[in-house]
């Protein structure tokens, strides 16, 4: 007969991808535990073997005579007592004896048992009464070790099988000893010593040879593939890297390599699992290669991003792993490369799979003590902010840095809030998209088709326009509605993050990112939650509690609200308006010179947006204290704040009163109250501008004119087209001096060079001449000068 052939089959490479990891595992403890029985079934046996030879052992046996003599001493007077005389036995008793006497079970039967006489021997006898059976030796017998082998099992049953142990001398152990030493030093080589040159060479050879084998297999991948994604298994192995000398370089090459890997091959969609009816139907060579390579591909990358993850909690936990190929210290470097290779497939694959994991992961890290690790996943998330164009990953982010900022009760950085000013909602809502500004195609009625076609052009335009719809919903983008619906949603999560933090964290740290937020999305605020934050944000400002740029922040916060929906609210802000022009002179040429943009930043929501609500009063007190703060701030700051007094002086009517020298109306002017509308701005002037026009500054020199002028928009006196149309904060920009540089740049002036010394003639002191001429002829009279000589001769006169 032939040998049966095995029908059972390998598992495919797709079969194994969707078996799932929690199958496997159940697979493999299953088949554990199946050992582990046998294993202990074998155990058990053994030592009840070696239990039962060891009591039948130990048993000490009789002598044969002695036992026969006894046994025919008892049956004698047993039968004596207790036989019977025949004569009372009947014929039929004596027969039935008589004939079970002839058999052997009547002999070796237990005549005490109550069991019948036809019962059958028990298959599985117990292992106790088998070796009962054996023969006994007796105790002066040295007792020698057995070997139990494999028992024999025949027509009677199982015969266990022993050996003897060899018992060797003690000569014999120790010959046998010193030839395994002589044998075991005989194998082990002394390894060569190396240099430490010569072990700098092995390793550059060694990481030179990795190098090869990580661009070959990446050339390839990247060539075709559909046929190669089986060798990014082979390229995600080599992260296990176990050279000690150059585990640490192989495995940051490698993931760098499958990053840059995965950024190519990955597909512009998201590759979703099939569906059971999707794997039972049939389908062309080219669907079923590419569903492989997809599965291939996931499988690969998923597998990637949990060495990643693993790479950085063992960092975290400062765990090694058993082998100890890499230090803990070098684990610091693994963990930085893991941590930028996410944040550049967070931002790079938005749309692929398991993206949402990839926030989990940089979101928390964005917290971390580590300075460069937060910075790198901070930057990560404002860049995904500001290249996404829909809305759904910065929805995802939004979602997780709130959950962070609660989880962690409102203790993180300052930094981890702010990246919410990155978010694209403003320019969306305010900038339309091209394809509302653009007009939307008009398609003929069949009334204006009827009149103006015939029959055969209605036909050909039937169509036309039937192409022209399809490509219509071919070119457009992502739909309005939903644009809107996730920027609501995401709004919604910013707003309540803010708002837990305004009531329940008001001294936290993050109140600063807290009121930049609010001033940048204020407009956007429902028009219920208006007098309530304004509440909370005058009741800051008066607790004293905030910063100069804190309570700034207020300010700007309030005055967004206002500006927008908050028209049609009845409310005058006075008192922000108060605060603010009473803290301008906190302002000075040191640390708070940066706050100048945010002041400019007030000014223009105050004052330019809300010309109509603002009286001349108020807009001429301003204008004097702003001008007076101009003569004490660095450069670039006098400039955006005289470019904000000339968008005065050009929006409110009669602001020229400040530049006559003649007093206008009663009362003098009161610097130094801090109410704007009673201060009696309008009897004095701007005094200050004559000296700006002295300033060191070309640009500071050219507004103050200016000013002085009028602010005329025509004429010899009007400003150049850059600076008159560039708003107050790009001038504090443009103008800073944070790089130590001067704008514009200062004309270097290269001294003249004199190849002959002056003339002795040029020194007037005579004295001085003379001994000029001596030192130069060589002839030195030592004389000392005496500088108060002609005061001595007038006070002697």
């Amino acid at each position: 007969m032939k040998p049966r052939k095995n029908t059972k089959r390998v598992p495919s490479f797709r079969k194994l991808l969707r078996t799932s990891k929690i199958k496997l595992d159940n697979k493999l403890k299953n088949k554990q535990y199946k050992q582990q029985s046998a294993a202990k079934k074998y155990r058990k046996e053994q030592k009840k073997l070696r239990e039962a030879v060891r009591d039948a052992i130990s048993k000490k046996p009789f002598p044969l005579e002695e036992c026969r003599k006894n046994r025919a001493e008892k049956r004698e007077e047993e039968e004596e007592e207790d036989a019977l005389p025949l004569d009372m036995m009947d014929e039929d008793d004596l027969k039935l004896m008589e004939d079970l006497a002839l058999k052997a079970s009547f002999l070796t039967r237990d005549l005490s048992s109550n069991e019948p006489v036809h019962i059958k021997k028990r298959k599985h006898e117990s292992v106790i009464e088998k070796y009962e059976k054996v023969p006994r030796r007796m105790q002066t017998e040295p007792e020698k070790e057995l070997i139990h082998l494999l028992p024999i099992k025949d027509k009677g049953g199982i015969i266990p099988q022993t050996v003897e142990k060899p018992v060797l001398s003690g000569a014999q152990d120790e010959e046998e000893d010193t030839e395994m030493e002589d044998a075991e030093d005989f194998n082990e080589e002394p390894l060569p010593v190396l240099t430490p040159e010569e072990m700098a060479a092995q390793r550059r050879q060694k990481v030179q040879e990795r190098k090869i084998h990580i661009a070959a297999l990446a050339s390839a991948i990247l060539s075709d593939p559909d046929n190669n994604i089986k060798k990014l298994k082979e390229l995600r192995a080599m992260l296990m890297e176990q050279d000690p000398n150059v585990a640490v370089i192989v495995r940051k090459l490698v993931m760098v390599s499958l990053m840059e890997i995965f950024k190519d091959i990955a597909p512009s969609y998201k590759i979703r699992p099939l569906t059971e009816a999707e794997k039972a139907t049939k389908v062309k060579k080219e669907t079923q290669k590419l569903r492989e390579f997809e599965e291939g591909l996931v499988s690969q990358y998923k597998f990637y991003l949990e060495n990643l993850e693993q790479t950085i909690k063992d960092w975290k936990q400062r765990k090694l792993k058993k082998s100890n190929v890499i230090s803990l210290k070098a684990y610091k470097g693994l963990a930085e490369i893991a941590v930028k290779c996410l944040c550049e497939l967070l931002v790079a694959l938005p749309h692929f799979n398991f993206h949402n994991n990839i926030i989990v992961l940089i979101v928390p890290l964005m917290n971390d003590a580590s300075k460069m690790i937060s910075e790198l996943c901070c930057e990560a998330v404002k860049k995904l902010f500001k290249q996404d164009k829909l809305g759904c990953a910065s929805l995802g982010v939004v979602k997780v840095i709130s959950g962070l900022v609660k989880g962690r009760n409102y203790d993180v950085r300052p930094e981890v809030l702010k990246v919410f000013l990155h978010l694209r909602i403003k320019e969306v809502e305010l900038q339309k998209d091209s394809e509302d500004i653009a007009p939307k195609k008009k398609f003929m009625t069949y009334k204006e088709k009827r009149k103006n076609l015939s029959r055969m052009q209605r036909k050909w335009k039937k169509a036309e326009e039937k192409l022209e719809r399809e490509l219509l919903e071919a070119e457009a983008s992502e739909s309005k509605e939903k644009k809107l619906k996730l920027h609501t949603e995401t709004l919604n999560i910013v707003f309540v993050t803010y708002f837990r933090i305004l009531k329940k964290a008001q001294k936290s740290p993050l109140l600063p990112a807290v009121l930049e937020g609010l001033a940048k999305f204020a407009h956007l605020i429902n028009v219920e939650f208006f007098d309530d934050l304004l509440i909370v944000l005058h009741s800051l400002i008066a607790s004293g509690d905030l910063s100069y740029r804190e309570s700034l922040h207020c300010i700007l916060s309030a005055f967004h609200i206002l500006s927008g929906q908050g028209d049609v609210l009845n409310i005058d802000p006075m008192k922000f308006y108060t605060h603010l022009y009473k803290t301008l002179f906190s302002l000075h040429a040191g640390g708070t010179n940066d706050d100048i943009e945010i002041v400019l930043q007030c000014l223009d929501v105050m004052f330019a947006k809300r010309r109509k609500q603002v009286s001349q009063q108020r807009a001429l007190a301003f204008l004097k204290r702003l001008s007076t703060l101009a003569l004490h701030v660095l450069p670039n700051s006098s400039i955006g704040i005289l470019a904000t007094n000339r968008i005065l002086m050009q929006t409110f009517p009669r602001m020229d009163l400040l530049l006559d020298n003649e007093s206008q109306g009663s009362g003098v002017y009161l610097p130094e109250l801090d109410e704007p509308e009673h201060c009696n701005a309008q009897n004095t002037a701007l005094w200050e501008l004559h000296l700006l026009q002295r300033h060191y500054h070309p640009t500071v020199q050219k507004f103050a004119a200016h000013l002085i002028a009028g602010a005329p928009t025509e004429g010899s006196a009007a400003l150049p087209l850059d600076l008159s149309q560039r708003p107050a904060t790009e001038h504090f920009e443009a103008y800073s001096m944070r790089g130590m540089t001067f704008n514009p740049p200062v004309a270097s002036v290269t001294p003249r060079r004199k190849d002959t010394f002056s003339q002795m003639d040029s020194f007037i002191d005579e004295e001085l001449n003379n001994q000029l001429q001596q030192h130069c002829s060589g002839t030195v009279v030592q004389k000392l000068l005496d500088f108060a000589k002609h005061l001595k001769e007038s006070s002697l006169l």
